[in-house]
């Protein structure tokens, strides 16, 4: 629906005056719960702002004059325009909004702004392009905004194509680099470029030779003969990233203190001791990853440079162990990241297999009138190690607090559920978003239990994500939650008569978008950082701020992918992705509300395993067990 004029006055302010606004406060009131070091640098700090502010500018323009209409998603342009700023970049507005946030970062020397705020605006840019954007630019367009050349593309790159490899899967590493080296040291430029040798002569080449990985990952985008193979190189060197950020959270809660000390003289022997780094010794070695890239590049460009590349990843990675660059913990995260990578399609093959299994695999048992489903044994044990892993992280003394706010949630998503999408087919759901709020309310009773409000919203978010994953594989097997039609080798096809989708849909044996899965698999890297972040001892306010903020990012992409016919559609977005902007905002405002409270040390206790096992149990019998035959509200889970 196309804006009035006065509403398109309000809709640009919000963007262009009130968030800007916002963003500035919020990083003013997050400066006590980051404790990452200020990058201040006038120089640095206005190159980002010019070229974001210019970028910004110069897409508003193009959208204006080529496309007919304002940068308005609410009332898009008319045209898909992709020349000036666009033939150069996919989004130029959101590039330069996020420039201008980092470079404001850096002049001010915001700590805050650059660690939290900057980062939560570029994903926050990321899931309003794939939740929504997209969709839409496909859907009156017949297409999306190009990053990289088409799958099937055979030709040769052209210079834009190169650029935007550079751009895309290039510049994001140099913004590793920086982050993994500067990070608590002061810059040293011939230690960080490995310029100098230092002692035995096999050291001195030890330090030397991973140089040669970051020179030819630099060129690696100009090696690509084909669109294809540069498609596939940028493709390669994103997906090693992302799983190279989830090797280095989960790294120290696998690889414990305790262990690392046992073992002092050998990480010693291999310059790898982690007091050397600090916590940066876990990210994965850069210089072994970049070898893994550049030479599968090679090997695609020349297949006679397959034994030479291989060679030199294998004098990369011997470098690495002998030189503090990598080590024996850093190595092994490189190949087992880029490992990952190679095997992407793989891996989402057997993901989707399995996810379809479980989304056909519908069994039930009756009791007389009662009716026992097998999917209720997904959130029965969601809610055991909801209440173990959170009176673990709590310590003793907060258990009746725990299991009272797990209990206003499960009251609160089976209320959400009958207001929000209650009907006579779904006579017992429950609603995400009421579990949220419930156990939100749930932590406001947190004093009359002698127990921190804060600490009982950490809890509750360091475990949430976990719970969230582990109740979607109910939602597999229900067959609520589904997605819409998918391509042959996305999507997953369920056909058990009792599922939701066969049931309520014509989509029986369709290929649909995995949405639960996509749920699991975002839910598990958000749980990777928060138990990182109370394993490093974070601010309660950032701990429940982040998974507000993350659960609402990730949700509102997933909900974009949804076939549910029953969710209203509200101003062009779904009610569920409007809950999620609402949660994104409420995390924000978590975080700004303090930082005097930190995560605890977590205690392992057993004793709270038999109260899990009881809450557990409950929720099996509520979410798993019900009476068909009864009509009765509240009687029949289907």
């Amino acid at each position: 629906m196309a804006l009035s004029t006065r509403g398109k006055i309000l809709y640009g302010a919000t963007f262009l005056v009130a968030l800007p606004l916002a963003l500035a406060g919020w990083a003013t009131a997050t400066e006590g719960i980051v404790h990452l070091p200020a990058v201040t640098s006038l120089p640095l700090g206005g190159i980002l702002d010019s070229t974001g502010a210019l970028l910004m500018l110069w897409g508003m323009r193009d959208l204006w004059i080529h496309g007919g209409g304002l940068p308005m998603n609410a009332d898009p342009p008319r045209r898909l325009v992709e020349r000036g700023a666009y033939w150069l970049l996919p989004h130029p507005i959101y590039t330069g909004f996020c420039l201008l946030s980092a470079g404001a970062s850096i002049t001010l020397g915001s700590a805050s702004g650059l660690w939290l705020v900057s980062p939560m605006v570029m994903l926050g840019c990321a899931a309003l392009v794939l939740g929504y954007e997209d969709h839409d630019l496909r859907k009156r367009f017949g297409r999306g905004a190009m990053s990289f050349p088409a799958e099937d593309d055979g030709l040769h790159p052209t210079a834009i194509d190169r650029w935007r490899c550079y751009l895309f899967a290039v510049l994001p590493w140099a913004a590793i680099f920086g982050i993994v080296h500067f990070m608590g040291r002061p810059v040293d430029w011939a230690s960080v470029f490995i310029l100098t040798g230092k002692g035995p002569l096999l050291m001195d080449w030890a330090n030397r030779v991973p140089l040669s990985a970051y020179l030819g990952f630099a060129l690696v985008p100009l090696v690509a003969r084909s669109g294809r193979d540069l498609r596939n190189t940028a493709i390669a060197s994103l997906l090693t990233m992302g799983f190279a950020f989830a090797v280095f959270l989960a790294t120290p809660l696998i690889l414990t203190p305790h262990l690392v000390a046992a073992h002092e003289e050998l990480w010693l022997w291999a310059g790898a001791w982690p007091g050397s780094y600090g916590e940066w010794v876990y990210f994965p070695s850069l210089p072994v990853m970049f070898s893994l890239v550049v030479a599968q590049a090679l090997r695609r460009r020349w297949k006679w440079a397959g034994w030479i590349a291989t060679a030199w990843v294998l004098l990369v990675v011997l470098c690495s162990v002998f030189a503090a660059q990598g080590g024996l913990v850093r190595t092994p995260g490189a190949l087992i990241s880029y490992a990952l990578a190679a095997n992407a399609a793989g891996l989402w093959g057997t993901i989707r297999w399995r996810g379809e299994r479980i989304a056909n695999s519908w069994r039930e048992w009756r009791f007389g009138p009662v009716r026992v489903i097998n999917h209720g044994a997904y959130v029965g044990a969601a809610g055991f190690f909801s209440i173990w892993i959170g009176g673990v992280l709590a310590g003793p003394g907060h258990l009746s607090a725990i299991v009272v706010a797990a209990l206003v949630a499960v009251v609160g998503a089976a209320l959400w559920a009958q207001y929000v999408e209650g009907s006579p087919q779904l006579l017992r759901p429950y609603g995400f978003y009421g579990g949220l709020l419930g156990g939100t309310l749930g932590a406001l009773a947190a004093p009359l239990f002698h127990t921190s409000i804060w600490l009982l919203l950490g809890v509750f978010s360091a475990t949430g994500s976990l719970v969230q994953a582990m109740g979607r594989l109910r939602c597999l097997v229900q067959g609520c939650c589904h997605g819409r039609p998918a391509p042959e080798g996305v999507g997953i096809r369920y056909g058990h008569p009792k599922s939701r989708v066969c049931r309520l849909s014509a989509w029986t044996g369709v290929p649909l978008h995995a949405t639960p899965v996509y749920s699991i698999l975002w839910n598990g890297l958000v749980t990777l950082l928060l138990w990182r972040l109370w394993a490093a001892h974070a601010s309660l306010h950032l701990i429940a701020g982040l998974y507000f903020m993350l659960s609402g990012m990730g949700r509102f992409v997933e909900e974009s992918f949804r076939g549910e016919p029953q969710t209203k559609v509200v101003a062009g977005l779904r009610l569920y992705q409007w809950s999620a902007i609402v949660s994104v905002v409420l995390g924000a405002a978590f975080s700004a509300f303090g930082s005097a409270e930190i995560a605890p040390d977590p205690s392992w206790r057993w004793d709270v395993a038999l109260p899990a096992a009881g809450f557990g149990l409950l929720v099996w019998c509520a979410m798993g067990v019900d009476f068909p035959e009864s009509q009765a509200r509240f009687s029949r889970l289907t």
